[in-house]
């Protein structure tokens, strides 16, 4: 009778918390996306499988254990044959990149994606209320926010943030950041700019762990437009619903499980561990406990309460009987599309297998990691066009975007479709007609996934 009454309260709790969300919702949380951008490098900026064989090679003190992992990590990490690299990687110039990479990578993400932003959207730099700009690695004075609007001659009283640290999650860091300040701050436009620092951060040493961020990490980024402006809801194509954060730093394991350090010879680098995975299911199923009352119908939500009270009454009377019995949230009743970090194939697969989704909800992720590889905090933005570019989007419909970051922090949100036959193809443009891939296997994987002696001394002589 005390199990059935605590059932009972949480069913109650959580009816009384989705009418006043709802209301809440209504009263205060405007959040529209007017538009978003994202990056696309120049041709000669390709990093594919030949042109990694030859950074690998370039690093002497690596030995033929070293060699054998990267170049097999390479070949099924899931990356196809055109993603980016920083300019001064291509060159040969990663051991010892110049302040001026930094900047000029930086600058050729935020000023392109944000010229073709504000071309496409007719908002003008000058009303921009608020500049958010998120890069983990790279954190200068003056700021970058203080760049873009030097840039743009932006007005002297816009509200500006710099965020670092936050890893491949910090795009949803930024999202909620302006969500926060629409409450207080009325009819304002958002600008938030997600990329990641990749030229100076190339790791040039030895230890395996941190050789896992080379084979995934490529250049990319995105531009996004806000606003909490209700005259320009017919203009808006996604709307806001919710977003959740959830930081589990207080755990040493996890805490440490994505970090950058130096290693014994001195190399900086990005340390990713084995308790990546582990950390990163924790932070999600603490996320989705937050997340689930916000996005589901109370119509499942009253199913699991039901099927809980029925698992816990039969286990009183035949144990073994009850754990046979298994029940699952079903996602799919309270959302339609998935857009996942695409921060590598072994992440796309656990994400997938703990959701129960299909591979037709795997897709955009795969095939954004394919295109363009582990863009950090702009990866996000890369599987939303794909599913425009797809023409998946229809007025109604729910994505829920799942992010992962350094912290060790799980942040994600759900954005509502607000118009039918979004269709923009934007980066996707020149070669959506050929995805999705059905063979994803590195075209190079024959060439390299044995490696051995004779194998390597043949790339030596080759490169």
């Amino acid at each position: 009778m005390e199990f059935l009454m605590k059932i009972c309260l949480l069913f109650l709790c959580s009816l009384i918390s989705y009418f006043c969300n709802m209301v809440f919702q209504k009263r205060n949380q405007y959040c529209y996306m007017l538009g978003y951008e994202c990056y696309k490098a120049a041709d000669d900026r390709k990093l594919d499988t030949e042109a990694c064989v030859k950074v690998v090679m370039r690093n002497k003190s690596l030995g033929l254990e070293q060699y054998r992992f990267l170049l097999k990590t390479i070949v099924s990490s899931g990356l196809g044959e055109e993603t980016y690299g920083p300019r001064n990687v291509i060159e040969g110039r990663e051991e010892f990149p110049s302040e001026k990479d930094e900047y000029s990578e930086m600058d050729e993400v935020m000023f392109d994606t944000l010229d073709t932003l504000f071309a496409k959207t007719g908002v003008s730099p000058s009303e921009i209320d608020i500049l958010v700009v998120d890069v983990s690695l790279f954190s200068p004075a003056p700021s970058l926010t203080a760049r873009i609007i030097n840039r743009y001659k932006m007005r002297d009283n816009i509200k500006s943030f710099n965020l670092s640290g936050m890893g491949c999650s910090a795009s949803m860091v930024a999202i909620d950041l302006v969500q926060r300040l629409f409450k207080t701050y009325k009819n304002q436009f958002a600008i938030v700019v997600s990329t990641e620092s990749i030229s100076s951060h190339w790791y040039c040493g030895k230890e395996k762990s941190m050789m896992l961020s080379n084979c995934l990490f490529r250049s990319g980024g995105s531009s996004i437009l806000l606003t909490n402006k209700r005259a320009l809801k017919e203009r808006a194509i996604f709307k806001l619903n919710c977003a959740v954060r959830t930081n589990i730093g207080y755990d040493d394991e996890a805490y440490g499980c994505c970090i950058q350090l130096e290693d014994e010879q001195g190399y900086q680098g990005f340390l990713l561990t084995k308790s990546l995975t582990k950390a990163a299911a924790k932070a999600f199923t603490g996320n989705l406990k937050i997340l689930l009352p916000k996005i589901l119908p109370m119509t499942e939500l009253l199913r699991y309460a039901i099927s809980t009270l029925g698992r816990r009454m039969i286990k009183r009377k035949t144990p073994d009987a009850a754990r046979s019995l298994s029940f699952s949230f079903n996602l799919k009743s309270g959302i339609a599309h998935f857009c996942l970090h695409p921060g590598g194939r072994a992440v796309i697969d656990g994400l997938g297998k703990s959701l129960a989704l299909s591979e037709y909800d795997l897709e955009p992720t795969r095939m954004a990691l394919y295109r363009f590889g582990n863009t950090s905090a702009g990866g996000l933005w890369y599987v939303l066009s794909y599913m425009e570019a797809k023409k998946r989007l229809k007025k109604g419909d729910k994505i829920l975007m799942i992010s992962l970051g350094a912290g060790f922090m799980c942040n994600n949100c759900v954005w509502e479709v607000m118009k039918d036959d979004l269709k923009d193809t934007r980066v996707w443009e020149d070669c959506i007609d050929h995805y999705p891939r059905k063979n994803l296997v590195n075209p190079f994987a024959e060439k390299y996934s044995w490696i051995n002696d004779e194998c390597l001394n043949f790339v030596r002589l080759d490169n």
